[in-house]
């Protein structure tokens, strides 16, 4: 007899893949025994049950890297807590290189592993071989080792995770498909089936390959497609003996391991072949898709090269199976922004096996406790603009996606598919300029100028230097113009504008209107949310500027804790811009554009003005340690802005300058120095919260106060010029990792290399090691900024 729906349910997940199955299990072990999985077929069908299921633990953050190690620690008890089988197999990875720039790559992974906990050594080829006797090596000139690297069954890894969630109290529902998800108020409240209705508190959203439709249902935008991916299966071949490590051969964009006594082989090619909407149907449960030798075809070329014993192996299958991406190669995970109580944990990029577990253990976390275990930025639901979610962007995104699967993570490196999504209003002005661009948040922002041609990728000195350099000059020597018009500017208004942003702001909002106010936003925990800059323009009416990617996130932060405050918020983002003008002839400037009131104005004010009859809000302060004004103006009135200031003067300088020159300030930026792990005390950032409470998180960093917490980041100059750190690398003192580095860059005023770092608390002037690519270069910890303009200077511009 087929078990009947509850009514209600706390937590509905939908889909009965690995990260429905997590998801559901540590529910169920945080105390929602009554939650519920409803999947449209049958469990594993879809990506799951057909996935090579590789653990590798390290990845490019700590927290990603911790999140897999999770997944290893929960996939090897499994077994013991469930009596399921989940088919771990531990032999351990193989990474080759066979160019002197993966070589590199592979040894910043290796440094990397030894900052996060993972057990990772170089090899030489001749080692490499002994592992991997079958491959050829002629070609190879380095390998790293991985030991605790593995794979697992996925269909057990499932069943073992239901087995357990069952035992803990929760239902699954197979051939249950969601026909609707029922919100009212921009909430969730129920689920629609064929079967009836539940009513919930929160959705679970694991429905792999179809997210993105199941999301539409409720309102939320979901951006993941799917892509073709191939691996190649043999009958069994001489020399395979037991279970071997898995062979990561990425300059041919492959990965090897042993199966069934054959091979498998498996590829990630430059340019995938995308799924459109509606090709795979309700019925596509553990279906296929057709071969394509001609596809796979240059990939099996790599495959012979490597693996000789192919060229007589009789073939099983070329199969393919369909995987969703997302637009940046993250999966999705935590609440969304256009519906509360909607949860994403979709989008894995073909790592959902490895990166379940832990994923799982996050979404439950979020869902039970508001938050994850931990800081999953990156992995954030609200990331995406949301021209991101176009069926046309994602078809020409997704592709290059899973090329990049194995691609050298060099500095600087852009995506090249679904550009010029969203335009600066100076963007004509900049491309004349030659300006090369990156793309934010769908934005395209001004790197550097004067570029002629792509950027030639390296992990040297780039080709891009000497530009850079001429920017931070004019900043330093002239004056500079930095777009901050893509940052986003979120308005509030109202009766409550100041009590509002008392609650949701640790820093000073209630100085005087006319007031510039640097200021966190943190959560229950005392860690950072957000961080921002507010102008007050009135008694009631705040503008907020925040992260140019934090707009989506930031919105419904400050939306989920409006409740009780009469405040109207809204995103102004697009309405206005803002050209920071910045160095000693800013002041000359000003004058010639008959704004000579704005050098009377006093740091962190604001004034309504006309800079060459064009209205701005001017404000005095500066992220790059030069004196200036952010100059915010009409978006229409950009152009007339940008062609007096630099009529008077001033050169366009691009993001790459004004991060050089923002780490010389010693000044911290959200997803590097700051994040939900960070206090403000940590960040050195103390000083600028309220003493006396009232907001969300005072609580929290009062006991961190009262428990001695102090700064714990630090400068760092690099003694040899030569010196490229990238971001990430650990930090040395007397042969213990220490800290790592945050952000990185030359620093062209004090002409080294340079990088802001967290660790353990370090004296000034104490000499380090930096690990960059396994080779160690010595540094100097300076606690506080590398660089402060002269006194006379602040004095006389600051007035």
């Amino acid at each position: 007899m087929t078990e009947s729906l509850p009514a209600h349910a706390s937590v509905v997940v939908i889909g009965g893949g690995i990260m429905g199955c997590s998801t559901l299990y540590h529910l169920a072990k945080m105390g929602v025994s009554d939650a519920i999985l409803l999947e449209r077929n049958k469990l594993t069908s879809g990506t799951t049950w057909h996935s090579a299921a590789q653990v590798r633990a390290l990845r490019h953050s700590r927290n990603l890297t911790r999140m897999i190690q999770y997944s290893v620690d929960l996939y090897a008890q499994l077994e013991a807590e469930t009596g399921q089988s989940v088919g771990w197999i531990q032999k351990g990875s193989l990474s080759i290189a066979t160019r002197p720039d993966r070589l590199t790559h592979i040894k910043r992974q290796e440094a990397l592993a030894h900052a996060y906990g993972v057990d990772a050594t170089s090899i030489s080829p001749a080692e490499a071989k002994e592992r991997w006797p079958l491959m050829n090596a002629a070609d190879v000139i380095g390998a790293v080792w991985s030991p605790e690297d593995g794979r697992v069954s996925p269909s057990d890894v499932c069943a073992a995770l239901v087995k357990g969630a069952k035992a803990a109290g929760a239902r699954i529902f197979e051939d249950t498909g969601v026909t609707g998800i029922l919100t009212r108020d921009g909430r969730v409240y129920g689920v629609e089936t064929a079967r009836g209705v539940v009513t919930c508190d929160a959705v679970a959203l694991c429905a792999g390959l179809w997210s993105r439709e199941v999301g539409a249902m409720a309102g939320a935008e979901v951006p993941l497609l799917a892509c073709e991916h191939f691996y190649l299966l043999t009958k069994p071949v001489d020399g395979i003996t037991g279970n071997m490590p898995t062979l990561s051969d990425h300059d041919n964009h492959l990965y090897i391991r042993d199966d069934s006594g054959g091979l498998l082989v498996g590829c990630f090619e430059l340019m995938g072949k995308p799924i459109a909407p509606g090709v795979l149907g309700q019925d596509f449960a553990f279906g296929l898709l057709g071969e394509d030798w001609d596809h796979f075809e240059p990939m099996m070329l790599n495959a012979l090269h490597r693996l000789p014993a192919l060229e007589t192996a009789e073939v099983k299958m070329l199969l393919n199976g369909p995987e969703s991406f997302t637009p940046d190669g993250t999966f999705m995970l935590g609440e969304t922004a256009e519906t509360r109580g909607l949860f994403l944990g979709c989008g894995m990029n073909s790592v959902g096996i490895a990166s379940g577990g832990g994923a799982g253990m996050n979404l439950a976390h979020c869902i039970v406790y508001g938050h994850t275990a931990y800081d999953l930025t990156e992995a954030d639901a609200k990331r995406f603009a949301p021209v991101f979610n176009s069926v046309d962007h994602l078809m020409a995104r997704a592709p290059e996606i899973l090329g990049t699967h194995y691609e050298i993570a060099y500095p600087g490196r852009q995506l090249t598919t679904a550009r010029g999504l969203r335009t600066l209003p100076l963007h004509a002005e900049y491309r004349a300029a030659h300006a090369e661009f990156g793309q934010v948040y769908g934005w395209e922002r001004p790197l550097y100028f004067g570029g002629t041609a792509s950027p030639e990728p390296s992990f040297d000195r780039p080709d891009w230097f000497d530009k850079v350099r001429a920017e931070v000059r004019a900043a330093h020597e002239g004056a500079a113009i930095f777009d901050a018009s893509c940052f986003g500017k979120i308005d509030v208004a109202g009766p409550d504008a100041e009590p509002f942003l008392l609650r949701v702001c640790a820093g000073h909002m209630g100085r005087a209107p006319g007031s510039v106010i640097y200021t966190a936003m943190l959560n229950p925990r005392g860690t950072f949310q957000s961080d921002l800059t507010a102008q007050r323009l009135s008694t009631d009416h705040y503008r907020l500027f925040v992260g140019t990617n934090a707009i989506k996130r930031d919105l419904a932060w400050l939306r989920d804790h409006s409740d009780g405050f009469d405040v109207v918020l809204r995103d102004t983002t697009e309405d206005h811009a803002v050209l920071n003008l910045m160095g000693p002839e800013s002041a000359r400037i000003a004058s010639v554009c008959g704004a000579e009131t704005l050098n009377d104005l006093g740091y962190f004010k604001l004034i309504q003005s006309e800079v060459a009859d064009v209205p701005v809000t001017a404000a005095r302060l500066s992220y790059v340690g030069e004196a200036g004004w952010e100059l915010t103006c009409a978006a229409g009135d950009a152009r007339k802005l940008y062609a007096a200031l630099t009529r008077a003067g001033a050169v366009p300088a691009g993001l790459y300058a004004q991060t050089s020159m923002r780490i010389e300030k010693g000044f911290c930026a959200m997803g590097h120095e700051l994040d939900s792990d960070v206090t403000p005390i940590a960040a050195g950032l103390g000083f600028a919260t309220r003493k006396t409470g009232g907001f969300i998180g005072a609580e929290a960093l009062d006991e961190a106060r009262k428990a001695g917490a102090s700064a714990k980041v630090f400068s760092l100059t690099f003694k040899d010029r030569s010196a490229v750190p990238l971001g990430h690398e650990p930090i040395y003192a007397d042969g213990q990792i220490v800290g790592q580095t945050t952000s990185c860059a030359y620093g062209h005023r004090v002409d080294a290399p340079i990088a802001l770092a967290h660790g353990v608390r370090l004296s000034d002037q104490q000499e380090v090691q930096v690990d960059i690519a396994r080779r160690m270069f010595a540094a100097t910890v300076t606690v506080g900024p590398l660089f402060d303009p002269d006194g006379t200077r602040m004095k006389r511009v600051f007035a």
